[in-house]
């Protein structure tokens, strides 16, 4: 059941009611008994499922969050320590590099019929 908030025009008196949605809308304040109430528009509440049927996965326990947030931490660790990794190149001069001959494999002859 879902819970209603109004006003009174008349006194400013404000307060929340339980009600359930078959029942009628309020029109007297019950602080100065004048039909000056309104129902205001909530922001609402979620509506909870509980019992069997739903997927565990909604309703998640703290052990689970935790432990999640923890996985998530320990891989953004590694993910920056891999991109600041510093390890020195080796320098080449251009003068002392050798250029390396790649094996050329020979052409097949052409067929003579």
């Amino acid at each position: 059941m879902p819970t209603y908030e109004y006003e009174c025009d008349a006194c400013n008196h404000a307060f929340e009611e339980f009600q359930s949605f078959s029942e009628k809308v309020l029109k007297k304040c019950p602080k100065c008994k004048k039909s000056k109430l309104r129902r205001l528009f909530g922001t609402g509440s979620a509506i909870l499922f509980k019992g069997s049927g739903f997927y565990e996965t909604d309703y998640r326990s703290d052990s689970y969050k935790s432990s999640a947030s923890a996985d998530k931490e320990s891989s953004a660790k590694a993910e920056t320590a891999a991109k600041t990794d510093t390890t020195p190149k080796p320098a080449t001069d251009s003068k002392s590099s050798t250029k390396e001959s790649k094996p050329t494999t020979p052409k097949p002859s052409p067929k003579k019929d």
